[in-house]
């Protein structure tokens, strides 16, 4: 029994009913905007790392826990504003998510030590993973079921253009300018989008029977969890890589930091040809797009640390990351189905749970790099990640398919 066909997981129980209908396009775009600065914040604090940890007088390593706690902080605003959000009208409540990270990322910019700058990347990160969560499950509903997944890749190419153009101007801005520019654009930007959703949004009423027990019902789904940690584990392959691109490319390969920009968007290109296609392909089948990311993903990443001897071998395989970055597509889509009444916790999770594996990546790539091997490296690390993660999403489809022949779904 495949789940694309189950009758009684539906990606959508307890939605809202409309009072009107907005224009799908406009939420999309309002929606991507939030990506586009999302995504600008989150992955330019790379690039960014060492003018601001030269400024802010800590060392490269020390300077990585700013990194770290914005991952940490959408892991525990992810469920947490989920959960406290569900009888919140979700218009409001992405537009007063985008406000708060607005005010987070401005008030970065304008630390005047460590302590501060990182408390402030904290707060920052708490609405990440419920705007991406509640946005998803706004423009799902705004479409027929059939075309969901490609509407939602929509709304997820503000945060693959982020890292195609909004990260290669960020690091700009920190060699010329400076790094703290680049905090108070993405803050300008998050208002904007504040004001985009607060008017495109479709504002219907709360669902009467959501609830935060509801939505915390999603602990208990075996499924969830299974996908959840599919993630996690495996989009870890991207980020061991994707973390340590600007270093390969001037340490390892001893070329210009004027390359860096260029590797950069070529990376973010690759990421927003993918989301187009995954969310095409996810409509047809989750599952089967899923497999396919994570088994080409790994081969991918084995063949990486060889593509770094040559520019012309290693700017392909760059481009080639969001073979595995778009994995993302499909078990969002995935987690709309299994997770019955749970659908904004389940969403939310989601994104915190590409935090960790925005945290794990880096962390073991980094032990790798300690042990005294080259940046390259971090391809066999991602690879041994992306194997992980699709061992699991066969555990995964087991599961799945052993409940169904039971009538446990």
């Amino acid at each position: 029994m495949s789940i694309e066909h189950s009758s009684t997981a539906g990606p959508l129980q307890g939605a809202e009913p409309p009072v009107f209908k907005a224009s799908p396009r406009l939420i999309i775009l309002a929606l991507a905007l939030g990506g586009f600065a999302i995504g600008t914040t989150e992955f330019a604090s790379m690039a960014l790392l060492p003018y601001f940890s030269k400024e802010l007088g800590v060392n490269a390593s020390r300077a990585a826990d700013a990194i770290s706690a914005y991952a940490l902080g959408v892991v525990i605003g992810a469920p947490t504003l989920a959960v406290i959000g569900a009888k919140v009208r979700r218009r409001l409540m992405l537009t007063w998510l985008m406000v708060a990270f607005a005010v987070f990322n401005m008030l970065s910019a304008l630390a005047p030590n460590f302590g501060s700058f990182m408390a402030m990347r904290f707060l920052s990160g708490l609405p990440h993973g419920a705007y991406f969560g509640v946005g998803a499950l706004v423009i799902a509903a705004a479409v027929p079921k059939e075309k969901r997944a490609a509407a939602v890749s929509k709304m997820f190419l503000g945060l693959t253009i982020a890292t195609t153009l909004g990260v290669p101007m960020a690091n700009i801005l920190g060699q010329t300018v400076g790094w703290r520019w680049s905090f108070l654009l993405v803050g300008a930007i998050s208002l904007m989008t504040a004001i985009s959703v607060f008017l495109a949004a479709p504002r219907v009423p709360v669902d009467p029977n959501a609830s935060p027990l509801k939505e915390l019902g999603a602990l208990k789904n075996t499924q969830v969890w299974l996908t959840l940690a599919t993630g996690a584990i495996g989009f870890g392959g991207f980020f061991s890589v994707y973390t340590y691109l600007a270093s390969t490319t001037t340490d390892s390969m001893h070329l210009p930091a004027t390359y860096v920009p260029f590797i950069l968007a070529l990376a973010g290109i690759g990421m927003t040809i993918f989301t187009i296609i995954y969310g095409w392909a996810s409509d047809r089948s989750h599952t089967a797009t899923a497999f396919f990311s994570l088994t080409v993903g790994t081969l991918l990443l084995l063949a990486y640390p060889s593509a770094t001897s040559h520019l012309g071998s290693y700017a392909v395989c760059v481009l080639l990351l969001g073979l595995l970055s778009g994995v993302s597509m499909p078990l969002q889509i995935r987690l709309m189905d299994v997770a019955r009444d749970s659908q904004q916790l389940a969403a939310a999770l989601h994104h915190a749970a590409f935090n960790l594996a925005n945290a794990l990546g880096p962390f073991l790539a980094a032990k790798a790099l300690t042990a005294g091997y080259d940046y390259p490296v971090s391809g066999y690390v991602g690879a041994a990640l992306s194997f992980g993660g699709l061992l699991l999403f066969c555990v995964t489809v087991f599961d799945w398919r052993r409940r169904a022949r039971f009538g446990y779904i």
